[in-house]
C-alpha cells in the first residue's frame, strides 16, 4: 500500500513539473523511483518512461485542445520525434548493456549540467 501511495504521489509531481517545465517527469521519477522506492536504475528508467508516454500524450492532447493555437509546432514535432524515437531504441540497448551504476551517475551527471546552466542562464 505504502509503494501505491508514493507511487501515486510521484505521479502527481512529475505530472505537474512535466505540463509546466516540458520535462518529462522523468527528473522527478528516477530519483523517487530509486531513493524511495528502492528500485534499481534500470528499473526506475524503464518503469519512468513509461509513465511519460501517458503524461505526455495527455499533456498534449490538453494543449491542443486549448484555444491558444501554434503553440505545438507539429514540424518540429515530427522530425523531433523520429530522430528521438530512433535514439530511444538504441538508447536502451545501450541501457541494457551498462550497470545500473554507471548509469545513475549518468543522470546525476546529466541533471547537475543542465541545472547548472538552467540556473546561470537569462
Amino acid at each position: 500500500m505504502k509503494t501505491l501511495v508514493i507511487a501515486a504521489f510521484t505521479g502527481v509531481i512529475a505530472g505537474l513539473l512535466g505540463a509546466l517545465c516540458g520535462v518529462g517527469g522523468g527528473i522527478v521519477m528516477v530519483p523517487a523511483f530509486v531513493t524511495v522506492l528502492g528500485f534499481e536504475q534500470k528499473k526506475a528508467v524503464a518503469t519512468s518512461l513509461a509513465v511519460i508516454v501517458i503524461i505526455a500524450l495527455v499533456a498534449t492532447l490538453n494543449t491542443s485542445l486549448r484555444k491558444e493555437p501554434g503553440l505545438i509546432d507539429w514540424r518540429v514535432v515530427a522530425l523531433a520525434a523520429v530522430a528521438a524515437a530512433l535514439a530511444a531504441w538504441f538508447g536502451t540497448d545501450l541501457m541494457h548493456k551498462l550497470s545500473n551504476q554507471y548509469l545513475t551517475r549518468i543522470f546525476g551527471v546529466v541533471l547537475l549540467v543542465f541545472g547548472v546552466k538552467m540556473l546561470l542562464s537569462k
